[in-house]
């Protein structure tokens, strides 16, 4: 079904060098696929990781509460609750601390896995032009102390806060876009809210993009649609905290129905440019790397075919 809740998700706490905090890894507990999001829950003064540079992956947090700072090379910037903070791939080195009140963030991003072969006997792995030597151990354990500067007046584009982005608005529905408002490429971040009894979006299923959900505030109903042209929708409970992950290809749509106190999420996903988007209340079809909608006859897989 691929439905959790936070309160629900063993909690792992880790503590290495300077490095230390509780893990919450939520995208897995939802059964998401290549997606990954991970509550993040700092004590004052508490860092969760070294600075670090992702190659491939796009990162976004979301901080939910408390305060604290985000380290970018050699630079720190406040950071507090409602903020959604951009780390680009291959850009800067980057981390997070808690201040005097904590600091707990989700942490969006697409799993990243090297496209190399280890050879476990001898203790090695193939590279471009020979090979790396593995060593036993935890990579942490080799960080010099992280001194952090004083933050810097103002903010980065890649640090953009809630109540500062205009929102969309459309019958009952405003929508914030915070990831593209703060420069992401690879990745998206929607903050949505919904009255009582609105829909967070018409009922659709991906191809190619994975979507992760966090519930904020409110409550409401998950409604998954299965495959057929007439099936009914089933109505899942969600509350604050519930998380819920969409992986692409499952031929089953969804959307949000909000309760009577309202509903307020976040939604990430993948922006895969391969994406193709199916409808099907309305029979449509969106080529969203393309930016074409159209209407298609639903048949049978045999409409048509003569078999001899």
């Amino acid at each position: 079904m691929g439905i959790t809740h936070w309160d629900d998700v063993e909690k792992i706490r880790r503590e290495r060098g300077q490095m230390s905090c509780m893990w919450t890894p939520l995208g897995g507990a939802a059964g998401s696929w290549k997606a990954g999001a991970t509550r993040i829950e700092l004590a004052p003064g508490e860092q969760p990781t070294p600075p670090h540079i992702h190659g491939d992956a796009e990162e976004i947090f979301y901080v939910l509460g408390g305060s604290g700072l985000t380290l970018l090379d050699e630079d720190a910037y406040e950071i507090r609750e409602g903020d959604c903070i951009v780390y680009k791939s291959s850009h800067e080195a980057h981390t997070i601390r808690a201040g005097d009140d904590g600091l707990d963030v989700i942490a969006f991003g697409a799993r990243e896995y090297l496209p190399t072969s280890e050879l476990p006997r001898g203790g090695s792995m193939w590279s471009i032009t020979g090979f790396i030597e593995l060593q036993e151990g935890h990579p942490w354990d080799r960080e010099p102390h992280l001194f952090w500067p004083d933050p810097l007046p103002g903010r980065p584009q890649t640090i953009v806060n809630t109540s500062d982005v205009e929102p969309q608005i459309r019958g009952g529905r405003r929508r914030r876009d915070l990831a593209v408002e703060a420069g992401s490429r690879w990745t998206g971040l929607k903050h949505i809210e919904m009255d009582p009894g609105v829909l967070s979006g018409p009922p659709h299923v991906h191809s190619a993009e994975e979507e992760i959900f966090v519930v904020l505030a409110g409550d409401g109903t998950l409604e998954l649609t299965g495959p057929g042209i007439d099936a009914e929708p089933e109505a899942h409970p969600v509350r604050r905290g519930s998380v819920v992950a969409r992986p692409p290809g499952t031929q089953v749509a969804h959307t949000f129905r909000a309760g009577d106190s309202g509903l307020t999420l976040i939604a990430w996903g993948t922006r895969d440019p391969n994406d193709i988007c199916w409808y099907p209340r309305s029979k449509k079809i969106f080529w969203r790397g393309v930016g074409v909608v159209g209407r298609i006859e639903p048949l049978d897989y045999w409409e048509g075919e003569e078999l001899e």
